[in-house]
Parts: C-alpha cells; structure tokens; sequence
C-alpha cells in the first residue's frame, strides 16, 4: 500500500535569504519517522534570494543530486568546476572521500528555486567526481525521463548507487503506468500540479511512496512535474 507524505508536513526553515522545506531530517528539523528512505536521504526544496546562497562548505560520502526549476544556480567546488545550473539541467556531485564547494543565486534580481537530493552511495570514500547534463520539457513530456541511474544508461548522470530518478511533466489527463519490480521501492515526489496516484490524490509538494504495487498507476488531474525515484 502507498503511503502519504503531505507537503505541510514536511520541515520548513526561513533564514530570509533562503527559505527550504526538508522532505527528511534535516538540520534543525528532526522527524524520527522521516529520516530516510532507503538509501534516499534528503529532498529539499530550496528558494534563495538573489546574489545569496551558500559559502564554501564541505561534503563526503554521499550523492549530491541538484535540479534546478527556476532561474540559476552558481557552482563552484574543490575539483576545479565552475559552473552555472539552468532549468532542465542536472548535477550530480560524488562527494566521496570529501569535497568542498560553494552554491549560489547566479542572478542579481530573480529568486532561484531548485531541488537538492542527496543519496547514500554504494561504497565510501570513492573519487570525487561531476557531471551536469540537459533535459530538454520534450523529453520528459507525458514519459518517464531517465535523469540518473548507476550505470549512466540512457544518457543519465551517473549515480554510485542502485537507484534510478526519472523526471515528468505530465499534461491535464494524461495517465501512465509505472511498473514496480520485487525487491524495490518507489517515492513520487510531486513538484507541482496534481495528480492521482494509485487512485490517491496528492498536490503541489506532496510525496507517496512504497513497495507494495505492482504497477503505479499515475493520472494528471492538471499540468504536473514530478520526480519518480526507484531504489532499492
């Protein structure tokens, strides 16, 4: 049976220059339910004023995931990348036996609002590494847009884990099914829209999630993007 994660209940922090609502435990928001999902640490959905964002910090040992839905996001980091995160693009950063990096709002005058995933790797302390690739609206249009995998397939980021995320955009009564293998598990994360799930209906920053369907039945009751995330 699927279950509900609703958008209200996630965490919410207002720093003024960011304000980010956290999936999971996260900093100062603590849910001893929501710690984790499988290997799925950290949903969170970030939006930070222009010219802010966060100085150089360090990371290791994880899957950083980054997708951008609005305006630009500044990349700097210890591997010597530079770069700039536009809608449609994914990043994915291997923190690995340790990096550091800085994130920032590329533009002076518009708010940039993105997802931030982290995802325990398979092995620790492996080589930092980086990739950054483009989804175009078409490829994720009424599909399922593989966006990151283990083993890179279909053009995806490379993840250093079993898992897979695809990337929709669903149009107003559009329905498609998902197939869910033995042994997986499944969390949909609704960035906006609204659709019906399972026959379950869930709304602009909302998630469910599970292992128990055979096949996930996804119905757009409006215009919605999602992210499907299929772990192990």
């Amino acid at each position: 049976m699927l279950q509900l994660r609703k958008s209200r209940d996630r965490g919410h922090a207002d720093h003024g220059w960011l304000v980010s609502k956290h999936t999971f435990s996260f900093a100062d928001y603590h849910d001893p339910a929501f710690k984790r999902f499988r290997k799925l640490r950290v949903i969170n959905e970030d939006f930070i004023q222009p010219g802010q964002g966060f100085d150089t910090h360090s990371h290791a040992d994880m899957e950083i995931v980054t997708y951008v839905l609005r305006g630009a996001l500044a990349h700097k980091d210890s591997m010597g990348n530079s770069s700039v995160i536009l809608p449609g693009e994914v990043q994915r950063m291997s923190a690995g036996s340790g990096i550091t990096h800085s994130e920032y709002n590329h533009s002076k005058n518009e708010s940039v609002h993105l997802l931030q995933i982290w995802i325990h790797p398979s092995r620790l302390g492996l080589i930092p590494g980086y990739e950054q690739k483009a989804f175009s609206r078409e490829a994720k249009q009424n599909q399922f847009c593989l966006v990151a995998s283990e083993d890179g397939d279909r053009g995806s980021v490379e993840i250093h884990q079993n898992v897979k995320i695809y990337a929709s955009i669903f149009t107003k009564d559009f329905q498609s099914d998902f197939p869910v293998h033995p042994g997986r598990y499944l969390w949909l994360h609704l960035i906006q829209g609204d659709l019906e799930v399972n026959e379950q209906r869930i709304e602009t920053g909302d998630a469910v999630y599970g292992s128990q369907p055979e096949i996930l039945k996804i119905r757009a009751r409006a215009d919605s993007e999602f992210l499907l995330f299929d772990l192990v």
